[in-house]
């Protein structure tokens, strides 16, 4: 049976709320996607279809939106899901990365054992800034001996310059601010 309807702009799905978690910030809000069934569906098999046939042997979910859309990116890829998680959250031997923030830093971690070398590994989370969190991901996987397949995003905030941070590799969002 064929359908009439309009495919679903994801955008649309996407509020602003002013001056959030600070004055002077306009967060991009997906939650009402992620409240939509067929937004979030549409979300997922798009980004699916994007990196069908690139050979994904694991999919890195980013803390803790990246959780959200990387575990049923993974089962629709049919491979793993790793976590890389913020410090002291994983319970095995770890190796973790400090990276900057606007002020002061942070660390993430990722199982020692989460990453086979030579793996193809695809990095996913929910919006793209400055690429600060997403490269310290990518250095914790290269560490490991992975080879990033690509690096997906529901958004991106193109006037940030994330990507600028992330030229060496396959950078792809849903969605472009």
């Amino acid at each position: 049976m064929s359908s009439t309807s309009e495919p679903i702009r994801l955008e649309d799905r996407v509020r602003d709320i002013q001056d959030f978690p600070q004055p002077g910030v306009l967060f991009k809000d997906i939650t009402p996607m992620l409240q939509d069934g067929p937004s979030f569906h549409a979300a997922m098999e798009r980004l699916a279809a994007h990196y069908a046939g690139a050979g994904v042997e694991a999919v890195v979910g980013v803390e803790s939106r990246g959780f959200i859309f990387g575990a049923p990116l993974a089962y629709l890829l049919n491979c793993g899901f790793v976590p890389v998680r913020k410090f002291g959250k994983l319970p095995a031997e770890t190796i973790n990365v400090e990276y900057a923030l606007e002020y002061g830093t942070n660390i993430v971690e990722i199982h020692k054992d989460a990453i086979k070398p030579g793996q193809r590994v695809l990095i996913v989370d929910d919006l793209l800034a400055t690429g600060g969190t997403v490269s310290a991901a990518v250095e914790l996987i290269e560490k490991l001996g992975g080879h990033i397949a690509g690096i997906a995003f529901l958004v991106e905030l193109s006037y940030l310059k994330g990507r600028e941070h992330l030229q060496d590799h396959d950078v792809f969002a849903l969605i472009k601010y």
